[in-house]
């Protein structure tokens, strides 16, 4: 069986419906499913001082943390974070940031990854932070899978990112297109499909 992680940082509730619907995907893909939040850095006055932020943290209290051996169990790892100034969020690097141990022994090496992201705005940084995320995954030696333009769901009104599903959400809690989960299913669907196929044929070699 393959194994797929979704990591992803999510502060109002976006990010982590795209990172459900990649979850849900990989499973009837075939793959055992971790779903995995990093943990928040933010201090508590600032989360509660934003109702939308506060509700959501109270919501997927139940989401388990994600830890190193979460990626050194995968066979391919999709990663969300909302953007912030064109770079991922504080969270999520800080995370990444963190597993240099079992990078150090090779354990992150040919991980097929894929990423998906969320902003504001149509032009809030979506490319920029899904290649800043790729700077991390070259060192690993990971093998990055993103969705390109291989689907249909790529050319519908929302969508048109190659780089990575991502969603404008016009600082609304939760409010991801219905184009945008269509697209991130896709994008784990494929991820799965190719970590499947490279997984069984290192087994061959």
């Amino acid at each position: 069986m393959t194994n797929v992680a979704v990591i992803y940082y999510s502060s109002t509730g976006n990010i982590h419906k795209m990172a459900e619907a990649a979850a849900a995907e990989a499973e009837k893909a075939g793959a055992e499913v971790r779903l995995r939040k990093v943990a928040e850095l933010a201090p508590r006055s600032a989360v509660e001082s934003n109702p939308a932020w506060a509700a959501h943290t109270a919501a997927t209290e139940d989401v388990p943390v994600a830890t190193p051996d979460d990626l050194v169990w995968a066979d391919a790892v999709l990663l969300g974070t909302p953007t912030r100034f064109g770079l991922p969020s504080a969270q999520l690097k800080q995370f990444l940031d963190s597993v240099g141990g079992v990078w150090a022994q090779g354990k992150l090496a040919n991980k097929v990854v894929s990423s998906f992201t969320s902003t504001n705005n149509a032009h809030g940084g979506q490319e920029s932070t899904i290649l800043a995320l790729n700077n991390t995954f070259y060192h690993w030696g990971a093998i990055i899978v993103p969705p390109g333009f291989t689907d249909p769901v790529q050319f519908e009104k929302a969508n048109g990112n190659p780089y990575g599903a991502s969603s404008v959400t016009h600082n609304q809690p939760g409010n991801v297109h219905p184009d945008n989960l269509a697209a991130v299913a896709y994008q784990a669907r494929r991820a799965t499909e190719i970590a499947t196929a490279l997984k069984a044929g290192l087994s061959a070699a």
